[in-house]
């Protein structure tokens, strides 16, 4: 019989971000106080969860998040680039619906393929990054648990690969909120089953999509 094995994708919490922007993979962007509670949240949550092994996307509000589970379990914080945010050509910009960047006609043709999409990294890559980088935590965690903590449309494109569905979406209807936890199980090497959890709490309506 197979060994069962969870990795848990943890979405970082909440980041300081006064102006706003889409921070993207800029670096320095840090969580906020509500994103440490976030992240003390989500910490006590997987506590109990049998991890072995965590790691972390290289950004600072990754390595904020990650840093509470570590530390209840103590254990060292692994990286891994392939759990980066997604490249994105408006990077530093506001992008909220009605005002910013897309307001300019300067921008517009970076949105002429939503399929691909043409305003940032290829959802074919991020599913394959993803997939790679899930897939080591689960040989590293045979028979427990894993964390891997990333960002939010990173998760959901690995999610929606998983699951066979389209990667072309509405970033509203994305379910992965601030320091949810998306659960895959695999028995040996093969996927049996996705879940989800917000142990932080379900993320304010208003929040920047794709923060």
């Amino acid at each position: 019989m197979a060994e069962e094995t969870v990795v848990h994708l943890l979405r970082h919490g909440e980041v300081f971000n006064p102006e706003e922007v889409l921070y993207g993979r800029l670096p320095g962007y840090r969580l906020s106080e509500t994103g440490e509670a976030m992240a003390l949240a989500a910490a006590e949550w997987l506590s109990g969860k049998g991890v072995t092994h965590v790691v972390s996307s290289p950004l600072k509000r990754a390595q904020q998040t990650a840093a509470p589970i570590a530390g209840k379990l103590d254990l060292p914080i692994g990286v891994d680039d392939r759990l980066i945010e997604a490249g994105n050509a408006f990077e530093g910009l506001r992008v909220g619906v009605g005002d910013g960047a897309l307001r300019s006609p300067q921008h517009w043709w970076k949105l002429r393929n939503p399929f691909r999409p043409s305003w940032g990294e290829p959802y074919v890559e991020i599913a394959a990054r993803m997939l790679a980088a899930v897939e080591s935590a689960r040989d590293a965690a045979r028979g427990a648990a894993a964390v891997c903590v990333s960002h939010q449309l990173p998760i959901w494109t690995l999610r929606l690969h998983l699951e066979g569905r389209r990667y072309t979406h509405d970033p509203r209807r994305r379910q992965c909120g601030l320091a949810s936890v998306t659960s895959v199980t695999y028995d040996g090497d093969h996927v049996v089953g996705i879940s989800y959890a917000e142990p932080a709490g379900a993320t304010p309506p208003d929040a920047v999509p794709g923060a």
